[in-house]
């Protein structure tokens, strides 16, 4: 931390100046205009002190000695500030105090916090987080070292000097960056806001800063293809092996609802005998740790027979030879253009596309369709019987438009 100006002075209060005539003596610390000070425990005659030199006037044996233990606590004050800016770790000039007189507190900042925290995330990776959540976090937090050092010249603050302002500043910082639409920014906002409450849970803050601070999600709808778009797309030749690859991989998807990361890592261990004697997925979501449990339909095992002998799946010892997330959803722009699908086409659209095409819109239990997605509260599920519930509406308005009666 860059200090603008410090400054260590001794004085006396002539305004607490006792019977026989004699005031305390204090030192003060001044850093970037912000003082503390402390009683050094001594008493001195206004006359004999020298308000310039902060000192105790004469060559007497108590003079030498008072002026000796002032000269010792000054150095100390500028070793400590030394120290300090070397390291470069913020301060103030409670801060300095406290070392000098032995009752430091513990003054956390923001981004040691964070790397804690992450570093536990990073100790728990597959047993309670998965490596998406984590990388969310070191996002997060590089995005915060960003902001103090863009907005306010600092390369870290105090975890205490975080306020309403801060976090304010810095969800405008975010969204001035263009760092992604409003609920990515959202997102790493409630990031943050989690350290916030790990350091109210340890007491290293007075009050939560977030306390008036609301998230503010913008509602997206979910696009999805329609049975019609799902046959076209499955029917569709390619003469290009690579489109005719990806088509597949992201059919599958459409048949088991496994999100990219998942069909990635897909291998033989995930298949397992079901009750009815028939083959299932049973696979933890690498984004929520939660598992997912669906079973096999004719159209996925197809895909599967398909690629189980392609060099890349034998290779890896996985199910399917699916590549890059970036180069699958560039291909399936043009897997769009030549089934004439009037969609933005990415894989995750596969996802929603099993949750409601494949199985709500064909009477699946919105229980079962939640367990098979692997969500951890029907409440998600319940996004996807929003979208059917919206398009059956937008179906009988065509209808109504159809047999339209009266003038």
């Amino acid at each position: 931390m860059e200090t603008n100006s410090f400054a260590v002075l001794c004085y006396i209060r002539k305004s607490r100046i006792n019977k026989q005539g004699k005031a305390d003596l204090f030192l003060r610390i001044t850093v970037d205009s912000k003082r503390a000070e402390f009683s050094l425990k001594r008493k001195v005659n206004p006359e004999k002190w020298c308000s310039k030199k902060g000192r105790l006037k004469g060559f007497s044996a108590k003079s030498k000695s008072l002026n000796h233990y002032i000269d010792e606590l000054e150095t100390k004050a500028y070793n400590i500030h030394s120290k300090l800016v070397i390291k470069k770790k913020p301060f103030s000039a409670e801060t300095i105090k406290n070392k000098i007189i032995g009752t430091e507190t513990v003054h956390k900042t923001l981004l040691e916090v964070y790397d804690e925290h992450n570093v536990q995330i990073e100790q728990l990776l597959g047993i309670e987080y998965s490596y998406g959540a984590y990388r969310r976090h070191i996002r997060t937090r590089n995005h915060l070292a960003n902001f103090m050092e863009k907005e306010y010249k600092l390369k870290d603050l105090f975890i205490r000097e975080v306020d309403l302002k801060f976090i304010n500043r810095f969800h405008h910082f975010l969204k001035t960056r263009k760092i992604g639409n409003q609920n990515t920014i959202t997102k790493y906002v409630v990031n943050f806001k989690k350290i916030m409450g790990v350091a109210v849970a340890n007491n290293w803050v007075n009050q939560d800063p977030f306390y008036h601070w609301k998230a503010k999600w913008k509602k997206v709808d979910r696009d999805i293809l329609t049975e019609l778009e799902l046959r076209s797309l499955i029917e569709q030749e390619f003469d290009i092996p690579r489109l005719e690859q990806i088509r597949d991989i992201f059919v599958f998807s459409c048949f088991t609802g496994l999100a990219y990361v998942d069909v990635k890592k897909l291998s033989s261990n995930h298949i397992v005998l079901g009750l009815d004697r028939k083959r299932w997925i049973k696979i933890k979501r690498s984004k929520t740790d939660s598992r997912s449990v669906v079973p096999l339909l004719p159209t996925s095992e197809a895909i599967l027979s398909k690629y189980k002998d392609h060099p890349m799946t034998k290779e890896h010892g996985l199910l399917l030879p699916v590549i890059s997330n970036q180069k699958t959803n560039a291909f399936l722009k043009e897997i769009a253009t030549i089934c004439k699908i009037q969609k933005n086409l990415t894989f995750h659209l596969a996802r929603h596309t099993f949750a409601t095409t494949v199985t709500l819109a064909n009477g699946v239990p919105i229980e079962s369709v939640s367990k098979m997605l692997g969500h951890q509260s029907l409440k998600t599920t319940q996004i996807y019987a929003k979208v059917i519930d919206k398009k059956l509406m937008e179906d009988m308005e065509v209808v109504k438009a159809k047999f339209k009666f009266g003038p």
